[in-house]
This record gives structure tokens, C-alpha cells and sequence, in this order.
């Protein structure tokens, strides 16, 4: 839907052709610039908490502080992750991707109002 309800286009728009625009792939590739890297960056790092804390007791029991150890430390970084990429994409997303998606939205929008 539009984002400004007095000029939906969704009707008028060829969407499979708008989706092989240039613009609409440069979008596609920004946003993937981002998404993708973020991603293995990711799950390398769950899957590096997993096997460390299936396979590596001893380092995973070494004592931080007090009662934290490198287990809790770890895992609490995990969430630590989560809140900071959200955040990065968050960034990313109103300084790379908005501009480029309020431009295509408003070319529609001007082109679909006769």
C-alpha cells in the first residue's frame, strides 16, 4: 500500500516490470550489500557459541568473574549481537535503503496519478 492513501497507485503499477528496473535492482543490491555479510557474520558466531559450549567444556567453565564464566559471558553476548546488528541495520537502513525506496515510491506515485 502507499504510503500517502490519496495517491495509491497499486492498481497502475507493473509490478514485474518496476521490479526490473535499474533503480529497484540498485535498491535490491544495497539492501543485500548489508543482509548478506550481516548474516554469515551471524550465524558463524551462534554456530561458533554452539559447538564451543557442546565440545570445549574446560574453556567454556573458565571463570570470568565471580560466578561468570566464559559460558554466561558468551551467550549473554549473544544478545549483546542481536541488539547491535538490529541497531546497524536499523542505521543502514534510514541512510542507504529509505532514500532509495522514497525515491522509487514517489516516481510511482507521480507517474500513477493522472
Amino acid at each position: 500500500m502507499s504510503a500517502n492513501p490519496e495517491h495509491d497507485v497499486t492498481g497502475d503499477v507493473d509490478f514485474v516490470t518496476e521490479s526490473q528496473s535499474e533503480e529497484f535492482q540498485e535498491l535490491r543490491k544495497t539492501h543485500r550489500s548489508f543482509v548478506f555479510p550481516m548474516a554469515i557474520f551471524f550465524l558463524v558466531w551462534y554456530f561458533a557459541y554452539v559447538l564451543l559450549a557442546d565440545y570445549f567444556h574446560d574453556f567454556m567453565s573458565i571463570k570470568v568473574l565471580g560466578n561468570i564464566n566464559m559460558g554466561i559471558l558468551l551467550g549473554l553476548l549473544q544478545f549483546v549481537s542481536t541488539f547491535a546488528i538490529t541497531a546497524a541495520y536499523v542505521s543502514f537502513s534510514n541512510k542507504k535503503l529509505d532514500p532509495k525506496a522514497t525515491k522509487i515510491r514517489e516516481r510511482l506515485e507521480r507517474e500513477g496519478v493522472n
